[in-house]
């Protein structure tokens, strides 16, 4: 079973959902993907875990990095777990590549490489935003490109954790906005 709750983040209200493992979903209200793979049977409850993840984006809202996870339940393909895996380890305040996570994933993998794409298409897809820090990726060559909660959500998080942004841009064309 899954429960849900809301919180209102200062960015957007985020729709979090979870089961009795561990955190299965955090969404800002009209995201892309927008509570992809709730289940239907859902029931309106502050759990525990639901209450522990609200304290952490408090304090996470608060512009200081929490020093504690919530429980959290990844659902997904053994390829989009690899890769949120490598998103948790990203620090915060810091951002990495597309391109730098397909090559750690072939590495990890013994390939001789991997495609950034392919890692987009995982990277996007989330669905523990915030958390699993899918904001932290950007483009090879600096753009802000490829956030299921929209690129002034994904701008507002990074300067929220003092990310350098000198370097970082918003695209003006193309179809990762």
């Amino acid at each position: 079973m899954q429960y849900i709750t809301h919180y209102q983040s200062p960015i957007g209200d985020i729709l979090l959902a979870a089961d009795e493992t561990g955190l299965t979903g955090l969404w800002f209200d009209g995201g892309k993907y927008y509570a992809d793979h709730l289940d239907p049977e859902h029931e309106e409850k502050d759990t525990p875990i639901l209450k522990r993840t609200k304290k952490w984006l408090s304090i996470y809202f608060s512009g200081r990095e929490p020093e504690f996870l919530p429980p959290i339940h990844m659902i997904g393909t053994p390829f989009q777990l690899s890769i949120w895996q490598i998103l948790q380890k990203i620090p915060y305040g810091k951002t990495v590549t597309y391109g730098e996570i397909a090559k750690e994933i072939a590495v990890q993998k013994g390939l001789p490489q991997m495609s950034a794409q392919a890692v987009g298409g995982a990277v996007g897809h989330n669905k523990i935003s915030i958390i699993i820090p899918c904001h932290r990726v950007v483009g090879t060559n600096g753009s802000l490109t490829g956030y299921a909660g929209g690129i002034d959500k994904k701008v507002k998080l990074l300067t929220l954790e003092n990310t350098d942004m000198q370097h970082l841009f918003i695209p003006t064309k193309g179809t990762a906005l």
